[in-house]
């Protein structure tokens, strides 16, 4: 603390401290009881180096604002006055010339209050210092008015007095600092862009995200629809039929086995009827009689011997083991109900391919029954001949692919509405075998005659080798790609193996012994033709354990008891049989 202040020197005698205003600056009292306080000098000013301008209230403090009273010359910085204090604002009193850029002289600033009194009130505005403290604002602006002093007021103050100012006369407005808000605003702005920019990527990442799962999904049902189809590549072969490729495992086929039994000649015709759910296609397959099967007992058989021994029932299931497909039921066709169903639909058209003559002509030369030539119309009658009919020297192949187009032609004509094909099998009087149902049999009907009347049904042929065992043509093109199934012949071994030689001067005699012994369960193995005929037939075989199996080879032939005889075999027959003349195919 300045010792001027502690000493109590001043005008106006002797000063005491009697505490300290809410800026922490001292209050002294005068002798006389009033009351002052330590004025803040910038400049550093305090006691003993300004003259008092006035009596009373300025004390020590230099007072910048001071316009009464006199006063040492201000600093000069130009030269032109000494000092301390200097007052830029001093308008009153005597006062060294200030530093007068313009040249107006000492007077032109002095003359702006004469002698103090009478002028007009003056606002100003100072600055009071406050020192920054945390969480303060750092600057405060203390707005003072000016007041005119009355003209006389009792009060001595010399030449010119000034007015005189009291703290409560100070009003602090704290004013806004618009550059922290500026820096608030810009903050703030900065921080929402980046906010907005982080926000934009989030949604685009989502958006990628979103686009993958999607594209993810798309790709996954394209390829699953694919491979369900059986369109996808490499999954298998072609479909020559229709153009696709289908995957056996991946598509939904009903499948029925059909078996025509010829009533008047006998004999019986078997066929798969196939509708293909996921392709749209349906198919006819021939299967030939010589068809190689495994029997219940666990024996070799065919399927013309199955039919006639094993039944619906046994052949069905022989059928599965050997195709590896799943049929769900059989229907069984005698000649006198297909030649009603043919009449029902109100015939079929058919493209002929020969001649059949009238079973029930009389004398020869009549005309034929059938007509060979395209687009025939065929009855009831006419129907069940040309699908029965072998001619002279044909396998059973050509008589497959007859009952195969009157199957076809029979499909076109059906009712494709279910309940109306379910009427039209009622309407037969027919015994459907379980679990097949007349409903079931009409429904599966139905729906591959509206595949036939589309163009998306077809007939195929089982290809199968002259044992009965099925090819490899047979193996990819129909088991597989119609069927769906795996082939899986009985073992050759397991069937009695039967050698044939032709001496009987009739060559059609060869194939017709091949049916009757691969009918018979046995495997049938090419002899060749004899250059000559012979008279009697023979039964060989060179093992003693063969001798029963020779024995039911000659009678399944139809040869006589006497035609077995011991001797000797080449090749890998185990018994071998060359026919003779009195060789008689009917009597089989």
């Amino acid at each position: 603390m300045n010792d001027g202040y502690d000493a109590g020197y001043g005008d106006g005698g002797p000063y005491e401290l009697v505490g300290y205003d809410e800026y922490g600056r001292p209050v002294y009292r005068q002798a006389d009881g009033r009351q002052t306080q330590q004025q803040y000098d910038p400049y550093g000013q305090q006691g003993g180096q300004t003259q008092q301008g006035h009596q009373g209230e300025q004390g020590y403090g230099y007072d910048p604002y001071a316009t009464g009273g006199q006063q040492q010359p201000a600093y000069d910085p130009y030269g032109n006055g000494g000092g301390y204090g200097y007052d830029p604002y001093a308008t009153g009193g005597h006062q060294q010339p200030a530093y007068d850029p313009y040249g107006q002289g000492a007077q032109g600033a002095q003359g702006a209050h004469p002698d103090g009194t009478g002028q007009q009130p003056r606002v100003t505005e100072q600055t009071a210092y406050i020192p920054e403290q945390p969480g303060h604002a750092p600057e405060r602006t203390a707005h003072v008015p000016q007041q005119a002093r009355p003209a006389d007021d009792g009060r001595d103050d010399g030449a010119g007095s000034a007015p005189e100012y009291r703290t409560e006369q100070f009003a602090f407005v704290e004013e806004p600092d618009d550059d922290s808000e500026d820096v608030i605003d810009w903050l703030k702005f900065t921080e929402n862009r980046t906010e907005r920019r982080e926000e934009a990527r989030r949604r685009a990442r989502s958006r990628i995200i979103a686009l993958t799962v999607v594209f993810a999904l798309v790709v996954a049902g394209g390829v699953g629809y694919l491979w369900y189809a059986g369109k996808l590549p490499g999954l298998s072969a072609s479909d020559k039929g229709t153009g696709t490729t289908t995957a056996a495992g991946a598509q939904k086929r009903d499948v029925l086995v059909v078996h025509l039994h010829d009533t008047e000649n006998g004999g019986t015709s078997t066929a798969l009827l196939v509708d293909n759910a996921t392709t749209k296609q349906g198919t006819t397959v021939l299967l030939p009689n010589s068809l190689a099967l495994t029997a219940e007992d666990g024996t070799t058989t065919t399927l013309a011997k199955s039919v006639e021994d094993d039944g619906s029932e046994g052949t069905r299931t022989a059928l599965d083991t050997v195709l590896g497909t799943d049929i769900e039921g059989t229907w069984r066709l005698d000649t006198p109900f297909l030649l009603t169903l043919v009449d029902l639909v109100g015939n079929i058209e058919v493209d002929t391919d020969t001649d059949v003559p009238d079973p029930d002509a009389k004398k020869k030369g009549e005309p034929p029954l059938v007509r060979k030539g395209e687009g025939q119309t065929l009855s009831g009658k006419m129907a069940v001949a040309y699908a029965t009919h072998r001619g002279p020297g044909e396998t059973q192949d050509a008589q497959l692919e007859r009952f195969g187009q009157v199957l076809h032609g029979v499909l076109r004509k059906m009712t494709s509405d279910p309940d109306a094909a379910t009427t039209t099998v009622q309407t037969l009087g027919q015994i459907i075998e379980p679990p097949l149902t007349d409903a079931d049999l009409g429904t599966f009907l139905a729906g591959l005659s509206d595949r036939a009347k589309g163009g998306d049904h077809r007939t195929a042929l089982l290809p199968v080798e002259e044992d009965g065992t099925l090819t490899a043509e047979a193996s990819d093109s129909v088991v597989k790609d119609i069927l769906g199934g795996t082939a899986k012949s009985p073992d050759r071994d397991a069937a009695v193996t039967v050698s044939v030689r032709n001496a009987t001067g009739d060559k059609d005699n060869t194939e017709k012994a091949r049916v009757v012994l691969l009918n018979g369960g046995f495997t049938f193995l090419e002899g060749g033709t004899a250059g000559s005929a012979e008279s009697a037939s023979e039964v060989v075989y060179a093992d003693p354990a063969e001798k029963e199996n020779a024995a039911e080879v000659a009678k399944t032939l139809g040869l006589p008891a006497d035609a077995v005889t011991k001797g000797k075999i080449s090749g890998n027959a185990r018994v071998a049989v060359v026919l003779g003349q009195d060789y008689d195919p009917g009597s089989e």
